[in-house]
């Protein structure tokens, strides 16, 4: 593969190399209604006849630019794959690429929960199974590549792309991560990690803004999921990231982009860039004078492919190369990279085909009106049953409850009994009580894509909460009232919601979030909030409605944590959803029922105070609470938080060595055991003390974790083996060490909830560790 890729590289030219280093965006509007930054700004028309003799690299979301029939598109595809593979002369097509973080972003395809529901499962297995679904369905149509997973570690919540991510803690998010690349690159799609990195460390939450880290932090907290991810998951492509971190935009990094992630940890996949990212090197980030002067200090740190369209890579990046300003052998390792990975996919075999899997069996020939595209229209389902069932197992482990009074179930669920009645009568009140697209994040297609298109079908069936509660109760009587909008502020309707919340048994109180794009929504990307207060007048309505004497049950359909004020310490019952996807109401129903048990835990903390802002679990000593500051960052539920309708005990702690050496292993033990009436989930999560370093530490971390499915009575044995390299950190002079010291390793229920502690002492001399180092603890269910 190698020999036949560096031959074709000696008979192309100069305009055919760089041809396959950029992509095309057919049909992206430049009028304003963007869903990529500054896509506005995009003014150049692209001329595809002028273009093809060359070749071309990328095909840029082929679905997922305008609602389209999944058929329609596939045929559409295939037409415009072999028009590029006959308009150049060595016959290669273009690499189709498509969204993928929640699901296929493409017209009448299945919408999962978001990333940030992801890490709220703890379930990798889970995750690793809904990508590869994920990417049977775009590998069905034709798509080669997926813009997804994001393993930005959340830093601050106020940010708008926090929905996209999949927490606020480096081992979580690595874990989750790989998992989810192990799924799409089984289906044959290229994953790509994104955003490398930095981009969630902005300041202030503001999307694009700087990044003002210290190199340890980003060694220690922004790294670590990509090299787990590079290390593990068969990974081929990384998006770099659009910030600059201490003036360095990302783009331009070779020792990020070279250094460390191909001459350190050996990736040998494609850097692609964010959308319109090399260009941003001009305009936005003031490096470079031209887009000639963009491409070349791209091309040198390591972007090979220019995205979505082509603008620096172009007749820029020609005019340099030819006047020398930037070397031809840039290009040729760039093109050498995108030439490889295309003949991975087979599209440089001799018998390559356009046909994509869904119309193998299909007549595809010339359409004559009724012809051949009429009649494939609505052949091909991209959310069939499975698809619906899978997401829905996936919104179930994601929701997380995090206060219970006792009034939760509201039925006695399977196997229980008579148990609990269920409510007659519940006011459901709040903006996202009969919203269908309350559960959909800003990169699920009829968020993204369909909210330009208005008179576009959803294309996917969504039922609301209230749809979803009349189905699970159905011999209640259900009264809805909106209160308020997501963020308009009013509180006109305030009197009707709170007549009806004190005319009911209970009250269901839907709240959160609207997903949009550049300050369309309240959360998405460019949707960046001043503080962590619920949007518009959500909070009083939800005091309003505490103050009405029945019970109430707080349900956030969100794509952030928010502070909840009283209802923190007042609500009957709390239940945080991150956007759970197309079939997440019915989850919500199930779970309030008690048909489906919450299994879920916080992959970001929720704060008590809504100004507090940036805070994470992970702080050192002086980042919490103290004297010496009058803001209280304590969470009003930390990260890894959930509750069950069960209870747990766990018991029987043992030390097998209390002393190992700086390269040696501790072994740990314990039993878990489900002491109450129901089957439930308990997560098991290890977190590290290090009470002495020499540089500041977080006063713990987590660095490992465990399911646990018990039956009521049910007990198990769980053994811990933790290697000393998951104690290691970055040192005072740059290099990653292990000390010799006493350590804590905390068997928690939640970052707030210890429950054994082992106390054990690292001996031996300091030792230097590199990217070779063990990543796990390995959790042995006895």
């Amino acid at each position: 593969m190698n020999s036949r890729v560096d031959a074709l590289i000696r008979e192309m030219t100069l305009p055919e190399k760089l041809a396959q280093l950029f992509g095309v965006w057919v049909g992206a509007s430049d009028e304003g209604a963007e869903v990529a930054p500054y896509q506005h700004d995009m003014k150049e028309t692209v001329d595809l006849d002028a273009l093809l003799p060359d070749g071309l690299g990328q095909l840029t979301r082929p679905f997922g630019t305008v609602p389209v029939d999944p058929a329609l598109g596939a045929l559409s595809l295939m037409r415009t794959q072999a028009r590029i593979a006959a308009s150049n002369r060595f016959g290669i097509p273009a690499l189709a690429h498509e969204e993928c973080l929640a699901g296929f972003a493409a017209w009448g395809a299945t919408a999962y929960p978001v990333p940030l529901s992801w890490g709220a499962t703890f379930d990798p297995a889970l995750v690793r199974e809904m990508a590869a679904a994920i990417g049977r369905d775009l590998r069905s149509v034709g798509v080669h590549q997926g813009l997804a997973p994001v393993l930005d570690v959340v830093r601050d919540a106020r940010w708008g792309r926090v929905e996209e991510t999949i927490g606020e803690d480096p081992y979580l998010v690595g874990t989750i991560a790989t998992a989810y690349v192990q799924g799409l690159e089984s289906a044959g799609i290229v994953a790509t990690l994104k955003h490398f990195a930095g981009y969630s460390a902005s300041r202030a939450g503001r999307n694009l803004a700087p990044v003002g880290m210290g190199a340890r932090e980003r060694a220690d907290v922004i790294l670590p999921p990509f090299e787990m991810a590079v290390r593990e998951s068969g990974v081929r492509s990384v998006m770099h990231a659009y910030t600059d971190t201490d003036g360095i935009p990302s783009a331009a990094d070779e020792r990020l982009l070279t250094g460390l992630l191909r001459d350190t940890w050996g990736f040998t996949g494609t850097v692609v860039a964010d959308y319109f990212g090399i260009a941003f090197l001009k305009n936005l980030h003031g490096v470079a004078g031209t887009y000639g002067e963009a491409a070349g200090t791209a091309l040198a740190a390591g972007v090979d492919v220019e995205l979505p369209t082509v603008q620096a890579f172009g007749a820029p990046l020609r005019e340099a190369v030819e006047a020398g300003r930037v070397p031809e052998e840039l290009v040729d390792r760039a093109v050498r990279r995108v030439l490889l990975q295309k003949a991975e996919l087979g599209l440089l075999d001799l018998d390559w085909s356009p046909v994509p899997p869904v119309l193998r069996n299909a007549d595809t020939g010339a359409d004559t009106g009724a012809g051949p595209a009429a009649a494939l229209r609505g052949t091909v389902d991209l959310d069939p049953p499975a698809n619906r069932q899978l997401a829905r197992r996936v919104a179930e482990r994601a929701i997380v409850l995090l206060r219970n009074d006792g009034i939760l179930p509201l039925g006695p669920g399977p196997g229980q009994g008579t148990g609990q009645a269920a409510p007659r009568r519940i006011a459901l009140v709040g903006p996202n009580a009969d919203i269908p697209t309350a559960v959909l994040g800003c990169y699920s297609f009829p968020v993204h894509v369909g909210g330009q298109h208005p008179d576009s079908p959803l294309g996917i069936e969504l039922p609301t909460l209230y749809e979803a509660l009349r189905a699970e109760f159905p011999d209640a009587e259900i009264d809805v009232a909106p209160g308020t909008g997501i963020d308009d502020g009013t509180t006109g309707g305030f009197a009707e919601a709170v007549a009806l919340a004190r005319e009911a048994d209970l009250v269901i109180a839907a709240l959160g979030d609207r997903a949009g794009l550049f300050g369309r929504g309240t959360s998405g990307e460019g949707c960046d909030a001043e503080s962590l207060v619920l949007p518009g007048a959500q909070q009083p309505l939800l005091d309003a409605l505490l103050d009405s004497g029945t019970p109430v049950v707080t349900v956030l359909l969100a794509g952030r944590p928010y502070a909840l004020g009283r209802a923190a310490d007042e609500a009957a019952a709390v239940l945080q959803s991150f956007f759970p996807g197309e079939a997440g109401t019915g989850a919500l129903a199930a779970v309030l029922s008690g048909r489906a048990a919450p299994s879920g835990r916080l992959p970001v903390s929720v704060p008590r105070r809504p100004g507090a802002q940036p805070s994470t679990y992970l702080a050192a000593r002086l980042g919490h609470a103290g004297e010496v500051s009058s803001i209280d960052p304590t969470p009003a539920f930390g990260f890894g938080h959930g509750l069950t309708y069960t209870t747990f005990e766990w018991t029987g702690l043992e030390v097998e060595n209390a002393a190992a050496a700086t390269d040696g292993t501790f072994r740990l033990a314990l039993t878990v055991q489900n002491t109450g009436g129901r089957a439930g989930t308990e997560v098991v999560q290890l977190y590290l003390h290090d009470p002495v370093a020499s540089v500041v530490q977080p006063v713990q971390r987590l660095i490992g974790y465990v399911r646990l499915d018990l039956a009521p009575g049910e007990r198990r044995r769980i053994g811990v083996s933790v290697p000393a390299d998951l104690a290691s950190f970055t040192g005072a002079a740059g290099v990653r060490i292990v000390e010799p010291g006493d350590l804590e390793l905390r068997l928690s229920a939640s970052s707030t909830e210890p429950r054994l502690t082992a106390r054990v002492r690292l001996t031996g001399p300091v030792r230097q560790l590199d990217h070779r180092r063990r990543l796990h603890a390995d959790f042995e269910l006895r």
